[in-house]
């Protein structure tokens, strides 16, 4: 059913792989729903909030709150696991611990209509078809699966592309060692975790590396350019845009 779907763009797409966010469009504009992106919308305040600053998250998550509310959408599309988990599970808390009740009763009403892309586009997976010959190694990012409990809905998504191999590869759950702050705050622990990643990755001699995390394929891939390897790193809304091109 077309949906009208307010697109969240979050900070690393927007800023970052823009191209992420148009390829987000288009998948959901193929799909028949009414793609809008709230112009007022700026960070999900993560950032702050991990760093302790709670009332400066605050302040960033009322001005994206406000932005998302006013654009009166079915649904709130958000391609990174992490900003979903963080509007979704800790606005509540966030509101709650600085005393804007108002602002959490307002969050709570918002959350059911959250989505991140892949757990919204798998519940029309029958309207998804493509081809995309090619050995992919899906990587699990740490809040889809351990906040969000989503596994399943990008490999199905990827089942439904002719060709498209994504086989399970040890420590395929485990984290790529972005984590934010953790990257900067302990950088050799950070580039230890994404090599442990990559040699996983190897092991299954995967053509390209897919993710739902545009964060953790950032991570990812300037740690396999650093190593002189050109593995190409995508977001699953890249591949199913360009599965889905006629």
């Amino acid at each position: 059913m077309s949906q009208r779907v307010a697109l969240f763009p979050t900070c690393v797409v927007d800023t970052v792989a823009p191209q992420v966010g148009e390829a987000v469009v288009r998948v959901l504009r193929r799909l028949g729903h009414e793609v809008v992106v709230p112009k007022n919308a700026t960070c999900c305040a993560q950032p702050a909030w991990n760093a302790g600053f709670a009332q400066q998250a605050a302040t960033v998550a009322r001005t994206t709150l406000d932005a998302l509310e006013a654009e009166d959408a079915q649904t709130i599309c958000v391609p990174a696991g992490s900003c979903a988990t963080m509007m979704r599970v800790f606005w509540p808390e966030l509101f709650e611990l600085v005393g804007d009740h108002d602002a959490k009763r307002r969050a709570e009403r918002l959350r059911d209509r959250v989505r991140e892309f892949s757990e919204f586009v798998a519940e029309q997976a029958d309207d998804i078809a493509g081809t995309h010959a090619v050995t992919v190694a899906y990587h699990h990012s740490c809040h889809m699966l351990r906040e969000l409990r989503i596994t399943t809905a990008p490999k199905d998504l990827l089942a439904r592309l002719d060709g498209c191999d994504a086989p399970d590869f040890p420590g395929d759950d485990r984290c790529c060692g972005f984590g934010g702050l953790f990257a900067i705050k302990q950088p050799e622990l950070s580039v230890a975790m994404a090599d442990d990643k990559i040699a996983a990755i190897s092991s299954v001699g995967a053509d390209e590396i897919v993710g739902c995390d545009q964060s953790c394929l950032m991570h990812l891939e300037g740690r396999l350019r650093s190593r002189g390897q050109t593995t190409p790193v995508r977001h699953l809304a890249e591949v199913l845009d360009e599965a889905m091109t006629p």
